[in-house]
């Protein structure tokens, strides 16, 4: 230890300066170990990007679980239970699953609106998207569509609800009255999708034809189609509008793709895992959250709307694939099915900064 200029502006210890500078010491970690003093340190590790929380029980819930669905300000979560044929509501303050809604045929897409008070459940065995009240839970009215009603999205500006189903096609209904206006035709049957939210155009994921369509609303067709190339099985699909970047993740190899939104040109690749069937954008933090089967959570970090890297992969559970992300409420809902003796349930993370 020595002085440098003659003055103790410096400390100097093994070959590492520290400055005093006046009384303020920047360093004082390393000077108080150097020391000997006791030093409890203030800063702790980076903190992971999602910490599991809670778990709520699905003790009741058998099979395969779907999507799920959330009423923010109700602080109730939707679950589709596909295989078990109910729409379980849990109660998130007190942790517990509170209601079983009964009547349902392998629900898949289910979403609350809060603006009516309704739920849509779209059903695959029979093609009937359910309309429920959202506070007795009881069937309202039912729109027949031809089969297999899948994932659901909300236009929130224009009080829209997108159901795809069937063989191919998209059904737009009222979501204030549940009335359905008309359908977009597709060449096969659209797994998840994006629609701009008072815009006009939806990005369908189309596996079965190896492609990714551009439809219009307005025009009631699809107007653009973007080939998969050397990809397959493109399931989840996610947008980040500020950066005119479409994600998209696909199981044949199971990769994250990020695509020019306005040219469907494919930025970047990077791998994630397997068996994907949700992603989110976090928009505040600039991460992509990919959950899949094979058990894991992928966090994806957003560096500039052309770079990408894997930040981390989060264990979870076999068959976990999907999910919820909240940004109003900073958590992430993860669908765990029963697997022998574990029961079902959802993990809540807390996502953080």
């Amino acid at each position: 230890m020595e002085s440098v200029g003659g003055e103790w502006n410096c400390i100097r210890h093994a070959g590492i300066a520290f400055e005093i500078c006046g009384g303020e010491m920047k360093n004082f970690a390393w000077i108080a170990l150097i020391l000997g003093l006791t030093f409890v340190p203030t800063l702790s590790a980076q903190a992971p990007p999602l910490k599991l929380v809670r778990t709520i029980p699905m003790p009741g819930v058998r099979g395969r679980i779907d999507h799920l669905s959330i009423d923010v300000k109700g602080h109730r979560l939707f679950v589709s239970a596909l295989g078990n044929d109910t729409v379980e509501v849990l109660d998130l303050t007190s942790g517990k699953d509170i209601h079983s809604i009964g009547g349902m045929h392998e629900p898949q897409g289910v979403f609350y609106v809060p603006e009516s008070n309704k739920i849509f459940v779209a059903n695959g065995d029979d093609g009937v998207v359910r309309v429920l009240d959202g506070s007795s839970y009881k069937q309202l009215s039912t729109v027949q569509l031809s089969s297999d009603a899948d994932d659901i999205r909300y236009d929130v500006a224009k009080r829209l609800i997108f159901v795809g189903y069937g063989s191919g096609g998209i059904a737009v209904l009222n979501a204030m009255t549940g009335r359905e206006l008309g359908t977009i035709k597709l060449r096969g049957h659209a797994e998840a999708f994006e629609v701009e939210n008072g815009g006009s155009r939806i990005y369908v994921n189309v596996p079965t034809a190896e492609e990714i369509a551009i439809a219009d609303w307005n025009r009631r067709s699809v107007i653009e189609r973007w080939p998969m190339e050397r990809y397959r099985d493109n399931f989840p699909m996610a947008l980040d509008r500020a950066h005119h970047r479409l994600f998209v993740v696909c199981r044949r190899p199971a990769e994250l793709l990020a695509l020019d939104s306005r040219s469907g040109k494919v930025v970047v690749h990077l791998a994630v895992v397997g068996d994907a069937d949700d992603v989110y954008y976090d928009e505040a933090r600039r991460r992509i959250y990919v959950s899949g089967g094979r058990g894991a959570i992928s966090v994806v970090d957003q560096v500039d709307a052309d770079h990408y890297r894997l930040k981390t992969s989060i264990p979870t559970a076999p068959g976990a694939r999907t999910s919820l992300f909240v940004p109003q409420l900073n958590r992430f809902y993860l669908a765990v099915p029963r697997r022998g003796a574990h029961e079902a349930g959802i993990r809540i993370y807390a996502v953080n900064p």
